[in-house]
């Protein structure tokens, strides 16, 4: 009987990690082709949804560098004004789609991945729309503190056409310095 339920448990664990790196919201696509060398760098959070682990945090950025064994480093760093703070996050993110296609999952707390699905992109990779696994995760990111309105315009469409709220966004502060 141990057995048995060692085998489902495991079972369940092994459904539900499988399931949390398979999503991407319906109807929505990565991009491709996708060149990680190119997209790898400084991003700052232009918009995003709202989650606990961001929760409160302005001036927020993303740093992508390659690992030696090829997986991507990941820093998400923000400042927390009601604590004075800043506050980081390092984690891991590992292709699961083709080489050439802009799906990763994301981990800063191994075992466990999340989705991250780059659906738009500009072709000099300033600017990305990133998606979770569903709509509840939804990131607007640029290589400048600032994005340009009509790119901005545009991926709100995107994200409204597959069903995002984008009246729920958060807009990040940047410095503008």
């Amino acid at each position: 009987m141990k057995n048995y339920l060692k085998i489902m448990m495991a079972g369940f664990v092994g459904l539900f990690v499988f399931s949390s790196c398979a999503g991407i919201p319906k109807g929505a696509v990565a991009v491709r082709p996708f060149d990680v060398g190119k997209y790898l760098g400084k991003w700052y959070e232009i918009a995003r949804m709202d989650f606990r682990f961001e929760r409160g945090l302005n001036h927020t950025t993303a740093n992508y560098s390659l690992n030696e064994d090829g997986s991507i480093r990941v820093v998400n760093r923000g400042y927390l004004a009601e604590k004075k703070q800043w506050k980081e996050a390092v984690g891991k993110a590992k292709s699961i789609g083709r080489s050439n296609e802009a799906r990763l999952k994301v981990s800063f707390f191994v075992p466990f991945y999340g989705n991250y699905n780059v659906i738009a992109l500009d072709d000099q990779y300033q600017y990305a729309l990133i998606a979770g696994k569903n709509l509840d995760y939804l990131w607007i990111l640029s290589r400048k503190k600032t994005i340009p309105e009509k790119v901005c315009q545009e991926y709100l469409e995107l994200a409204k056409g597959l069903g995002f709220d984008t009246e729920a966004l958060i807009w990040v502060e940047q410095d503008k310095k």
